[in-house]
């Protein structure tokens, strides 16, 4: 069933390479994690709320975000679905979209031109586009890495954050790369850094281990709308709907139940 109201949402994320998923540690060391359709499959009938597919070289590799999968995945799944990777203009998005995707997520290509989140916005609508965000301490404050983590922007994460949210972004996908893969909990102190500023959806990234705590610490600490993870999910330490009742269980509300 899916509930009215501010409920948060559990959002599995797949990191493709090569067609492939995978899951690394602060970014690097990436191991493979399964095949991303078979497990698009498994998290829409399994309770997820939405799904995120992250093309994670197509940026650094200089090309577009690999169109025929985002095909077959969108057809093997019956909840929102958003992906990114390698987009940086109008057309890119309108394949997207029309290869099934609800949303798309824009990282490198929005810092390098901001402008392109309020040509996207007004063109598709700010509910379709979702602007990623890396970021890493750096002599005690945050600072925005592109190029899938691998290049300082020089930009601060606030700063960063409230700009697209004045560009017409709808959402924020924010990425700790200190705590990612680390499965140590999710990065409260910077998520609170952007949540308590915007007043846009954001969504933490990084760090979601196994213990169901993680994600009830992320919705009661923060005012995050919804907590994205991966390793958990594709290896099955913690499956999402035994997460849904956990969260249920501690008065968190989500949208789906299954």
């Amino acid at each position: 069933m899916i509930k009215n109201g501010p409920c948060k949402r559990i959002i599995p994320c797949l990191d493709v390479k090569d067609g492939q998923t995978v899951k690394g540690v602060n970014f690097v060391n990436l191991k493979y994690a399964g095949d991303c359709i078979e497990l698009a499959k498994k998290y829409s009938d399994s309770g997820a709320d939405e799904l995120v597919f992250l093309d994670i070289t197509a940026t650094n590799e200089k090309r577009k975000t690999v169109v025929d999968l985002v095909q077959k995945v969108g057809k093997n799944v019956f909840i929102p679905f958003t992906v990114g990777g390698g987009i940086s203009d109008i057309e890119d998005i309108r394949y997207i979209l029309s290869a099934g995707a609800d949303k798309v997520s824009i990282n490198s290509a929005a810092v390098k031109n901001p402008e392109i989140i309020s040509n996207c916005a007004e063109y598709f609508g700010s509910q379709c586009i979702v602007i990623a965000i890396d970021a890493k301490r750096i002599d005690n404050d945050f600072y925005v890495f592109v190029n899938a983590g691998k290049k300082n922007s020089g930009k601060k994460l606030l700063d960063w954050a409230k700009e697209v949210e004045e560009k017409g972004a709808g959402e924020i996908l924010l990425t700790s790369m200190d705590y990612d893969g680390t499965q140590k909990g999710f990065d409260i102190e910077m998520l609170n850094v952007v949540s308590n500023a915007v007043n846009i959806p954001v969504i933490a990234s990084g760090g979601a281990g196994a213990d169901s705590r993680h994600f009830i610490d992320v919705f009661n600490k923060t005012k995050v709308d919804a907590a994205l993870a991966a390793s958990i999910f594709h290896f099955g330490t913690l499956p999402v709907n035994v997460l849904k009742k956990e969260l249920q269980a501690a008065g968190i509300e989500t949208r789906r139940i299954i």
